[in-house]
């Protein structure tokens, strides 16, 4: 017969769920990577996952300035989201 532990599970914490903030903003990069994933698969299906990311590593890379200006422009886009929802938050938060 196999032993069995008879120790309460104990979860971290004293049981208040903390508040979740807002999700950080994505990188430029971020944004070529969830855009150009689907390509890079297709282009080849045998792929390994971490293949996947050496290869939008080297599509990175290669792209020049005026390519990568329509990442650059979304990801300051979604810091500045990010900025305006953690400054909510926090108000949120601190009249609490």
């Amino acid at each position: 017969m196999p032993k069995v532990s008879k120790r309460a599970s104990k979860k971290g914490g004293d049981g208040k769920e903390k508040k979740r903030g807002p999700k950080r903003g994505l990188s430029a990069y971020m944004f070529f990577a969830n855009e150009q994933r689907e390509n890079v698969r297709a282009e080849n299906p045998n792929i390994t996952f971490g293949q996947v990311g050496k290869v939008l590593g080297e599509r990175w890379k290669a792209l020049n300035d005026k390519q990568r200006a329509p990442y650059e422009a979304k990801a300051a886009a979604d810091k500045k989201r990010y900025e305006d929802e953690k400054a909510a938050f926090q108000a949120e938060d601190d009249s609490s």
